[in-house]
């Protein structure tokens, strides 16, 4: 049976590393996400009906009702999510990935990723910039106000540019960030100022007025986070060729909702092991407290699954300053990821452990014998919508998630006449 596993394993991670996640373009969810309609709506994390979300995530949902125009107040979109009108579901089961609440609308513009090693797409709507944001269940006026913007100047202008410049390697420019001090989830100001510094030349060119492209570029270099929407769907459409490879036992998907912490393993299909999400533990910003804190949420953990994130801690020693802890604490956090990993990534190479590569590849069985959970770094959302970020922190998965996904995989191998 580890030998099967071992094979299997093997062509899991042949396939991760081989990723060439490529900016292609800005399209609208609508008409590129698959399965994507008027009445649906996406979310991070494992699916979870209306009457089970958080705070925050219900508060995104209302928001994007409203955007939408299906609904015209708080009240018309509390009573239609309830209604059983609205379908919601996961982000990863339309190629997608969202940030924090991740709730995707139908209109809302997106950056379309190709995996060029295995022409598989990812999906991800652009970065909104912090404060009060719809991500963080935000939907007062400025909230819409700003969507509409960006649906109707950053994402026809920056659409403009990347079409002009051409495809964008983003395996290579999240190498060259890692190197940098980023480490592509918590920490993106060298990725978001190397993506303007590839952008900027192309989005002087457009047609659009000189205004509207001052806007963008202003937009752009107000947010550190904005390269973090690149970051996810490039990690994404990597781990997705990594899924429903038989008999694996790579965690190809990590992902939380605010209500429960959800896991997939390239063995056992699409099949989601979930347990309660787990409160942060990290710095709050002035005037909050842990008691305020929604438990974990969004889809950005895909990055940590794909080799980067919290598992490169090390390279952006920087890094803790936002979520506590030391940089000798950031070396040994990526250090304790090699316990639980199959391999070095190839690309991701992090100067301060000697160009050693980002540790890469989850493997449930080591995450049960070594008791090691993977280490996430991540924002902290307020428990009730509409107030936002409220600090940063470190959170690992509920172990119920993995010991759930061992047993259903025991039992798998036991039907196929597997057991050793």
């Amino acid at each position: 049976m580890q030998e099967l596993i071992r094979k299997a394993n093997q062509q899991a991670m042949e396939n991760l590393q081989k990723a060439r996640p490529t900016l292609m373009g800005i399209g609208v969810a609508l008409k590129d996400i698959p399965n994507m309609d008027k009445k649906t709506i996406l979310h991070a994390g494992p699916p979870i009906k209306w009457e089970n979300m958080s705070g925050p995530l219900k508060g995104a949902v209302i928001g994007g009702l409203i955007y939408e125009g299906l609904a015209s107040n708080e009240e018309e979109a509390t009573k239609l999510a309830a209604s059983g009108e609205i379908k919601f579901d996961s982000c990863h089961h339309h190629q997608t990935v969202g940030p924090m609440a991740g709730v995707v609308t139908a209109s809302m513009p997106v950056w379309i990723i190709q995996n060029k090693a295995f022409d598989n797409y990812a999906y991800c709507t652009l970065n909104e910039g912090l404060g009060k944001v719809l991500r963080y269940g935000a939907f007062s006026e400025e909230v819409i106000t700003r969507l509409k913007w960006m649906e109707n100047t950053l994402a026809p202008v920056l659409k403009a540019a990347v079409k002009l410049r051409g495809p964008i390697d983003l395996k290579s420019m999240i190498a060259q960030v890692v190197q940098m001090g980023d480490e592509g989830h918590n920490r993106n100001k060298a990725g978001t100022s190397l993506f303007i510094r590839e952008i900027a030349p192309y989005v002087v060119l457009t047609d659009f007025s000189n205004e509207a492209k001052s806007e963008v570029l202003k937009f752009m270099h107000s947010n550190d986070h904005f390269f973090l929407n690149l970051t996810m769907p490039a990690a994404k459409s990597t781990m997705d060729p990594v899924g429903n490879i038989p008999h694996s036992t790579l965690i190809y998907t990590m992902a939380r909702n605010g209500t429960e912490f959800g896991i997939r393993v390239s063995g056992l299909g699409d099949q989601w092991f979930s347990a309660p999400a787990e409160i942060i533990d990290g710095l709050f910003f002035p005037g909050y407290t842990k008691e305020d804190a929604n438990p974990d949420i969004g889809d950005s953990v895909i990055t940590e699954t794909s080799g980067i994130g919290g598992f490169a801690m090390a390279t952006a020693p920087a890094i803790v300053q936002f979520v506590g802890g030391t940089p000798q604490d950031a070396i040994n956090f990526t250090t304790s990821m090699y316990e639980i990993t199959e391999q070095e990534n190839d690309a991701y190479k992090m100067p301060t452990m000697n160009f050693r590569g980002t540790p890469t590849g989850i493997e449930l069985q080591k995450v049960i014998e070594t008791q090691i959970l993977p280490i996430i770094n991540t924002g902290i959302a307020h428990k009730d919508a509409g107030v936002g970020q409220v600090g940063a922190g470190l959170v690992r998965p509920p172990m119920k998630c993995f010991e759930d996904a061992l047993e259903a995989f025991v039992t798998q191998m036991a039907k196929e006449g597997l057991l050793e």
